[in-house]
């Protein structure tokens, strides 16, 4: 029989339900990982092994109603648990513990699941790499040498190296998609509103959105049932039934009909990204879907799109951290104003700087129609890209990621060659639709490929359901690096 930290969330769940293993196995079993492999990967950061136990003998007898009973799973640093370190893995907030639960939380633990801990990130998610971190850089379980991607790099190189069975993440710009391609496991972005995002400290809040990293596509369509729903203290949470995702991912694809948009296929596609994307394309049509070559106009300019808005809100949202309510307060200020310049000074790494000045000038006086506004009307354009291509396709197929991995240190100076790492994911996030990524193959240094599936709005359903019949027709999700 395989270790338990290997297996995936659901059949972990049958191993329960015939009563061959109990919750305390699982979490020995990935407890007995993270302490072989995470010193390599540094992947989590805040974690307490004797709460894990409190928790697991906390659970009350097996309860068929909860559908995630005994099933450990990680939290991305950003999200908030009650009375537990919730840090953005930032200086700023050091030493904070939120007083409330984000409501994801609460719907895990009221369907059984065991909360483990928190993964690395990029602070307060500014990046693509898992490099901005004040923990330090999370490593590519596949090559330690390389980035897992970010800002989700630690919840997709725990689950990627069978330290966590599943966990959450965030989403602005392909946080969760981008770094689930880049180790090889599946990461999906529900549509703007699908899950609550109260609890989630804010990156930018109009982009934002919580979401699975799993080790398969019914993982993902497990979880996302769990965490999905409206919320009345998510003021942009909508109020749509949530369908039953495990099973009608099982359903065939044949007759779906497939966009492929020639502007994700572009000079500086690694080419070993490309072959893999042709097969992959290959793949699903033998599945019995119909793919075909179409156009989404405004794409290019998407990126300039999504660093002014996204910048912009996080300028706004990141001016509450200054010392007084909470983490850090400089003990060096000689005034109060003094007091904010010097924590802020001291709290923010480099990338929060950059991203928090480059937001405050856009929304500068003067600046403001130039730029932002500006802004706002191309991502309404982009949005009708994808609104009149739905009205033709039933989703769209693209890579993940235009490269493998990088290596750890090689865009760091280059803030905007890092930016462009999120190319093929931030339109998703501009057009509030929602994305997944599969593993689509390896190059020839064995580093993961993603494919990512995009959807019209509030149809996680088909996206899962190519994504899952894909899956079974190949074994890309089954392979697992030797760390």
């Amino acid at each position: 029989m395989r270790e338990l930290n290997t297996l995936t969330a659901h059949e972990l769940i049958a191993l329960l339900n015939i009563g061959d293993i109990s919750p305390i196995d699982i979490c020995k079993g990935v407890l007995d990982a993270i302490k072989n492999k995470d010193a390599k990967l540094n992947a989590l950061v805040h974690f307490d092994e004797n709460k894990v136990f409190e928790r697991v003998n906390a659970l009350a007898k097996k309860d068929g109603t909860k559908a995630l009973w005994g099933i450990p799973i990680f939290i991305k640093d950003n999200i908030c648990v009650r009375d537990e370190l919730t840090t953005c893995s930032s200086k700023i907030l050091d030493g904070f513990c939120p007083p409330y639960n984000a409501t994801v939380i609460d719907k895990l633990s009221q369907n059984g699941a065991v909360l483990m801990g928190k993964t690395n990130m990029d602070e307060f998610a500014f990046g693509s790499s898992t490099e901005t971190s004040c923990y330090g850089t999370t490593r590519n379980p596949w090559d330690l040498e390389r980035i897992p991607g970010g800002s989700s790099g630690g919840a997709a190189a725990c689950v990627a190296a069978d330290e966590a069975i599943f966990a959450l993440g965030s989403d602005t710009g392909g946080s969760i998609r981008q770094p689930a391609s880049l180790c090889g496991v599946v990461g999906l972005k529900p549509t703007y509103g699908r899950v609550s995002r109260y609890g989630l400290i804010a990156f930018a809040s109009s982009l934002d959105q919580i979401g699975p990293v799993t080790k398969d596509v019914e993982d993902a369509a497990l979880l996302l049932k769990v965490i999905s729903g409206h919320d009345s203290m998510d003021s942009t949470s909508v109020n749509k039934p949530v369908p039953d995702y495990p099973s009608l991912i099982k359903r065939d694809v044949k007759a779906l009909k497939i966009g492929i948009p020639r502007q994700y296929f572009i000079e500086g596609l690694d080419a070993e990204v490309k072959d893999s994307m042709r097969e992959a394309i290959k793949r699903i049509e033998d599945m019995g879907c119909v793919c075909e070559d179409m156009d989404l106009p405004h794409t290019e300019f998407a990126v300039s799109v999504y660093y002014l808005v996204a910048t912009a809100e996080a300028s706004s949202n990141l001016a509450r951290f200054d010392g007084v309510q909470y983490g850090l307060r400089s003990k060096q200020a000689k005034s109060f104003i003094d007091m904010y310049k010097k924590t802020r000074q001291i709290g923010f790494g480099d990338e929060a700087k950059r991203r928090i000045i480059l937001g405050t000038f856009a929304l500068s006086s003067g600046y403001y129609d130039a730029y932002y506004l500006r802004a706002l009307k191309v991502r309404t354009l982009i949005k009708r890209d994808f609104e009149d291509a739905f009205k033709e396709f039933d989703a769209i197929i693209t890579p993940t990621s235009p490269t493998p991995a990088f290596r750890i240190g090689e865009k760091t100076q280059d803030p905007l060659t890092m930016y462009l790492s999120d190319i093929f994911t931030i339109s998703a996030n501009l057009a509030g639709i929602p994305g997944v990524s599969v593993p689509c193959g390896f190059t020839r240094d064995n580093l993961p490929i993603g494919l990512q599936i995009l959807g019209s709005p509030f149809d996680e359903e088909t996206i899962l359901r190519i994504a899952y019949n894909y899956e079974q027709n190949t074994d890309w999700h089954k392979k697992r690096p030797k760390i």
